[in-house]
């Protein structure tokens, strides 16, 4: 479970750090064209990396995409590649940055939200407690003292719902290379806001503003993904977007050091709130008798507790690796979350502390 935890932090420094980064090219780049140098930094950095991969004749240890992951992956670019990124532009653009990076805590919550309600993730009351702590800062930072909405905080709200809804569709594709998963995400999803950023009569930046910017996507948004995917296969979405909820932070306090943006009561009360509810995901555990059912499918493993599995002839060699295998049923109790193998139904929540 560790390797999850700290796969799921490294993915929230990295796209935490690029907020306030974006925010300071924002003054050179439209909103719209920088959505699509962000992704097409991500996509064209991890081609680079996959084809190194290639030439270096590396041993391939992840599970490549089937067919059937194709319609996942074309919401998954919709929802998280294109309209993620330009619900967020143009929110920042109205947005002071630290504002903006506290409001991000919300991607967390909509990623909760709907692993529990819409495919029936197991919450606990400690995970829903801790959502609405960050919820209610949440709100203070966007409430401007009238019956009215900070129309910059509605569209980065808009962004974590998107990014909600990807991150619990990219959970059916957990198992596959997540290098794989991030590059065609950012190359389609760049593309295609490039094309619509031009139509839209976009200017095209320098190519040092561009480069600064394809940086800032490979990074914040390629690196990240591959992070937060793998984070997936241990933690479950829930889990895996309330330790995300890191990025938030990080981006705020950057945003005060490299941006000089003031430090006000309601940001720091915004952010205690957000910080305690942080604190309560960070330290919930789950432990339970659990029942594993048979089950058939092919992700990067080694031969842990629950991978006894044998070997036919053209199994590939040396840990890890990846090849179609068949989990017999077992019972036990260990520390879980729901990853790839504890997706199972829970009638009552056992030793949760």
């Amino acid at each position: 479970m560790q390797i999850g935890v700290t796969l799921a932090l490294l993915s929230a420094v990295l796209f935490g750090a690029s907020t306030p980064l974006a925010k300071m090219l924002l003054g050179n780049i439209n909103p719209w064209m920088m959505a699509s140098l962000l992704y097409l930094g991500a996509g064209l950095g991890l081609a680079a990396v996959h084809l190194s991969r290639n030439a270096l004749r590396l041993p391939a240890i992840e599970a490549p995409l089937r067919r059937s992951d194709l319609p996942w992956l074309a919401v998954v670019i919709t929802a998280g590649g294109i309209l993620g990124p330009l619900f967020l532009m143009f929110g920042l653009a109205r947005t002071e940055a630290t504002s903006a990076s506290l409001l991000l805590n919300l991607e967390g919550l909509a990623t909760m939200g709907i692993a529990w309600l819409v495919f029936r993730e197991n919450v606990d009351r400690r995970l829903l407690f801790g959502a609405f702590t960050i919820l209610a800062g949440a709100a203070l930072l966007s409430w401007q003292g009238k019956a009215s909405l900070d129309w910059g905080a509605v569209l980065i709200a808009a962004a974590c719902l998107s990014w909600g809804i990807d991150n619990n569709l990219t959970r059916k594709l957990s198992s596959a290379d997540p290098v794989q998963i991030a590059m065609i995400k950012g190359l389609v999803a760049g593309t295609i806001n490039l094309i619509l950023a031009l139509a839209q009569g976009a200017p095209v930046p320098g190519v040092g503003i561009a480069l600064a910017a394809g940086v800032v996507g490979f990074f914040g948004y390629g690196v990240s993904l591959v992070l937060f995917v793998l984070g997936l296969r241990h933690l479950g979405t829930a889990r895996t977007g309330a330790y995300f909820s890191l990025a938030p932070f990080i981006g705020a306090v950057l945003s005060l050091v490299l941006l000089h943006e003031p430090l006000t009561v309601r940001l720091v009360t915004a952010g205690a709130f957000m910080a305690v509810g942080l604190w309560i995901h960070l330290t919930e555990r789950h432990q339970h008798e659990h029942t594993h059912t048979a089950l058939e499918h092919e992700h990067r493993h080694i031969h842990d507790e629950h991978h006894q599995h044998s070997h036919g002839p053209d199994a590939p060699p040396g840990e890890p690796h990846s090849h179609w295998h068949k989990h017999s049923p077992l019972v036990h109790k260990h520390p879980h979350y729901p990853d790839l193998h504890h997706r199972h139904a829970h009638k009552h929540v056992i030793n949760d502390t």
